[in-house]
C-alpha cells in the first residue's frame, strides 16, 4: 500500500522515480544541507519549504505538494524498515524556516522519532568546518538491487547508479557522519534549539 501511495502521487517529474525507490528501499542515508529531509517533515514545515521554493505559487498547487509529501511518510511509520540514518547541518536547525512556531514543531517531532529510535539523526555542527558534501545526497539500498544516489539541486535531481560513483558518494556520506556529533550529543542539540524557537529567543 505504502509503494501504491508513493508511486500514484504527484512529485515534480524529476523526483518520481526517487520517490518510488524510497518505497522499497531497506535503508536510506540521508544528507541534509538545508532542510529537514521530506520523510521527517511536519505539513507546516513542508508549507514553508515550498513557499520559500516557489513564492507565486497557488496555494492549491502548494496544498498538493505538501499532501505527496505528507503521503511519503508512511515509510516513518512502519516501525524498523527502511533503516533511516539522517546527517543534518546545522544549519538545517538554525534557520528559522516557516518562524518559530513552526521551527518548534518541527524540531519537536524529528526529536521524538529519534528518541523512539526509529531513525538515528545526526547534526554536522558548524565547528567540523567546511563539510564534505556540497548539497542534499541521498543513498538507498534494496534487498535485491544494487545501491543507488540521489542528489537535488535548483529544480532538478539526478538517481545515480554507476557502482564506482555510488561508492564515492557512500564514502563522503560516511566522512560526513564521522564529523556529526553523536547521536545523544545531536538530539540534545535539537531539543535545545526547539526550547529557544518555544521561548522565543529565535524569530
Amino acid at each position: 500500500m505504502c509503494e501504491e501511495l508513493i508511486n500514484s502521487t504527484t512529485n515534480v517529474h524529476y523526483f518520481a522515480d526517487a520517490a518510488y525507490l524510497e518505497g522499497i528501499a531497506t535503508e536510506i542515508h540521508a544528507y541534509a544541507p538545508m532542510f529537514v529531509p521530506g520523510v521527517l517533515q511536519t505539513a507546516a514545515y513542508a508549507r514553508a519549504v515550498f513557499k520559500g521554493g516557489f513564492p507565486l505559487a497557488l496555494n492549491d498547487d502548494i496544498d498538493a505538494w505538501v499532501a505527496a509529501r505528507l503521503e511519503r511518510q508512511c515509510i516513518v511509520a512502519h516501525p524498523t524498515t527502511p533503516l533511516l540514518w539522517a546527517v543534518i547541518d546545522e544549519n538545517v536547525i538554525r534557520r528559522p524556516t516557516g518562524g518559530a512556531a513552526v521551527m518548534r514543531e518541527q524540531l519537536e517531532h524529528l526529536a521524538s522519532l529519534a528518541r523512539s529510535d526509529r531513525l538515528v539523526v545526526q547534526v554536522l555542527p558548524y565547528s567540523s568546518g567546511a563539510p564534505v558534501l556540497g548539497g542534499m545526497l541521498k543513498l538507498m539500498t534494496f534487498d535485491d538491487a544494487p545501491p543507488v544516489a540521489y542528489s537535488e539541486g535548483a529544480m532538478s535531481g539526478s538517481l545515480m547508479d554507476d557502482p564506482a560513483l555510488v561508492a564515492k558518494l557512500q564514502r563522503a556520506y560516511d566522512f560526513a557522519r564521522a564529523a556529526a556529533l553523536p547521536r545523544d550529543s545531536s538530539l540534545t542539540l535539537i531539543e535545545a534549539a526547539a526550547e529557544e524557537y518555544a521561548d522565543g529567543n529565535r524569530e
